[in-house]
This record gives structure tokens, C-alpha cells and sequence, in this order.
């Protein structure tokens, strides 16, 4: 299995996406037991897990078959999940995302294996075979070669490329990426508001932290924690711009989508905090309906992660989903402030959920 196939099957473990029963096994080191994806047993630790192609595999490996999911007994996988997986290892093997090709391998047509793919990996054959390339990068800058040599290692055919994805991605340029971003100066500020504490840090590009707290010295604490290579300033003057722009963005007189952003995040991040923006202030969404947005309705949890991971409070509006009952969840600052700053934004919003939900 590569690492990018293993993702896959995390993702699906953590989901217990039924789609991939059949199609692979986990085997947990611990126990030495393997089970269904699906399996509704309690999670196990990620670097205590392997997967396997098959049952056979798993026994010979020394693993015996859980009583509770009984992977042991033959079920039908799902064909577009495991059609799906096949994709994803020719992608791998051939460095090629080419539809008609694939198409051709696997006895579909191009606009078919296209639904099929980004219907079960939530993305398109050709953003996966982007994203395989920039974990391979990113690996071998891990492993120590030079940036040339990992860009060239990893399919990328010149700089401009490798920079355009990187940038996209990963919100540092490759060699920012090689030095844990050591070289880059973020310039943040700390400013009293209605919600506490606020810190916002921009690099030359954006803002690329937005924090709210009760304590000033901890909230600058974990910002030192997060870029601890990188040059920070205190500088309320350079920054001042943006704290402002937020603070009116609570009350509908600034557009917060207008402001530019440098983060890090996976492409599956992105394309949520991208969909996050699409939400009109004073309206918020539930966690279901942002999944079916980004086109996969089963990834409602690794919905819910990448909203919990957002760095950028208030910028990328993650306030706005809520729970399908109408109720609020989790909320990275605390659900207090969630409630108050959807309160900010529509007075009317929370209790009308309760009357109608």
C-alpha cells in the first residue's frame, strides 16, 4: 500500500465507511485482530494499524478475524469504492492521471470514471495525482535532498510548477517549506474585543492567523508554537488594518472574503475553508450540507475536522455550521463565542432554530 492509498483507508476507518468493506482490512498490531472498515469497534491508534488487500493476507500475517464486524465472512465490496482504489494505484504506479487512459484500463469511460472517483476520494484523478506529487515532495525535503532534486523526484517538470502547487497548498514556497518556515516575518498583534483577546498574524501575502482568547501571553504563546522559525513582530501599526477589517466583518460592514489569507492546509482543507467563504453572513449551514457541497456527502466528520483546524477565526467563517438539529458544536474558541458571534451576525438566528428545528 503507498501512503497516499493508506490515507484513503484511514479516512474511511475513522468514517466507518461501509463503501470499503471487502476492498481492504485493517489489522491492528495490538491486538492482532483485522476487521471491516466499517467495523463498529472503538477506533484504534493510526501507528498501531496496517492494511491488507485481503482476509488471506491478514491470517498469514498472524491476524485473526474480529468477532464483532466478522470480516471472515465473504461480503460484496462496494465496485465503485474498489474501482475507485484501483484508480488510485495505477495513478500511483504510471505518475498518470490521464482519464482516457485510466478510463481504458478499467473499462469505463472518461466521464464515468470521473464521477465514480471523485464521488468515493473527493477529488478528481487529476488533483489526487497533484496532491501524490506534493507528498512525495515533501518527503524527500523530510528525507534531506535539495528542493531541485525532490521537485524533479517527485514529477514536477520546472520551479514554476512545483511553486504554483506548493503555494497553493501548503502556503510557503518550497524552500519556506524546507525550513519550517524560518525566514518568513509574521507581524500580529493582540486587541480587546466583545469576544476577549483577539490576535491576528499576517505574513507579506495574508493573514495568516486569527485567535481568540481570554489570555493575551497564551494566545502569543501558541502563535511562537506554531511558527517557531519564523521572525515575529509585535506591530500594531502594520497590522492594524486587518483587525479592523474582522472587527467590522462581525457586523456585516466588511466583507471578511476580501481578505487574503497565507495558511497551510491538505487540499481537502482548502476546499472546505474555500466553501466556508461561500456562506453569506448572517446564514449559516448545517455539517451535512457543507459535505455534499464539497461534492462528498459521507465525509461529514473530515467536514468537521478541517472546520476545527481553521486558523483563521472569523476570516474563514467556520461559526457558521452548525448541527443538523439546529444546535451548535464544537467551536475551536469556545461555544459561547460561536454563539455570540452568530448572534452578532443575525440576533434572530439561534432562536429561530429552536422554534423550528
Amino acid at each position: 500500500m503507498s501512503k497516499m492509498t493508506d490515507k484513503i483507508f484511514w479516512k474511511a476507518v475513522k468514517e466507518n465507511d461501509r463503501r470499503f468493506d471487502g476492498v481492504f482490512y485493517t489489522c491492528v498490531l495490538t491486538t492482532k485482530i483485522f476487521c471491516r472498515p466499517s467495523c463498529p469497534a472503538r477506533t484504534p491508534k493510526r501507528e498501531n494499524v496496517i492494511f491488507v488487500s485481503d482476509k488471506v493476507t491478514a491470517e498469514k500475517k498472524g491476524f485473526r478475524a474480529c468477532l464483532r464486524c466478522r470480516p471472515n465472512v465473504d461480503s460484496n465490496a462496494d465496485p465503485k469504492a474498489a474501482t475507485a482504489v484501483r484508480a488510485c494505484k495505477l495513478i500511483e504506479s504510471e505518475g498518470s492521471a490521464d482519464l482516457k487512459t485510466l478510463g481504458r484500463a478499467l473499462g469505463l469511460s472518461p466521464a464515468h470514471l470521473q464521477r465514480i472517483f471523485k464521488g468515493v476520494i473527493g477529488v478528481s484523478p487529476r488533483k489526487y495525482a497533484e496532491f501524490m506529487r506534493l507528498e512525495q515532495f515533501k518527503g524527500g525535503i523530510r528525507n534531506g535532498k535539495e528542493v531541485v532534486d525532490a521537485m524533479y523526484d517527485a514529477g514536477f517538470e520546472s520551479s514554476s510548477r512545483l511553486y504554483e502547487k506548493t503555494n497553493q497548498k501548503i502556503g510557503m514556497t518550497p524552500g519556506d517549506y524546507k525550513k519550517s518556515g524560518k525566514g518568513l516575518t509574521i507581524n500580529y498583534s493582540v486587541t480587546e474585543c466583545v469576544l476577549g483577546q483577539l490576535l491576528v498574524a499576517a505574513t507579506q501575502k495574508g493573514i495568516c492567523a486569527v485567535k481568540i482568547g481570554d489570555n493575551r501571553s497564551e494566545l502569543v504563546d501558541e502563535l511562537k508554537r506554531e511558527y517557531k522559525n519564523a521572525e515575529l513582530i509585535s506591530d500594531r501599526a502594520v497590522i492594524k488594518h486587518f483587525v479592523e477589517a474582522i472587527l467590522e466583518s462581525l457586523s456585516g460592514d466588511f466583507d471578511s472574503d476580501a481578505l487574503p489569507v497565507d495558511i497551510r492546509a491538505t487540499s481537502f482543507q482548502m476546499r472546505v475553508w474555500e466553501e466556508l467563504r461561500k456562506i453569506p453572513f448572517g446564514e449559516t449551514i448545517t455539517y451535512a450540507e457543507l459535505a455534499r457541497r464539497i461534492g462528498n456527502e459521507k465525509s461529514v466528520r473530515a467536514v468537521a475536522s478541517a472546520c476545527a483546524r481553521n486558523q483563521v477565526a472569523i476570516v474563514i467563517p467556520c461559526h457558521r455550521v452548525i448541527g443538523s438539529d439546529g444546535e451548535l458544536r464544537g467551536y475551536r474558541w469556545g461555544l459561547e463565542r460561536k454563539r455570540k458571534i452568530l448572534q452578532m451576525e443575525n440576533p434572530n438566528l439561534i432562536q429561530e432554530r429552536k422554534l423550528f428545528s
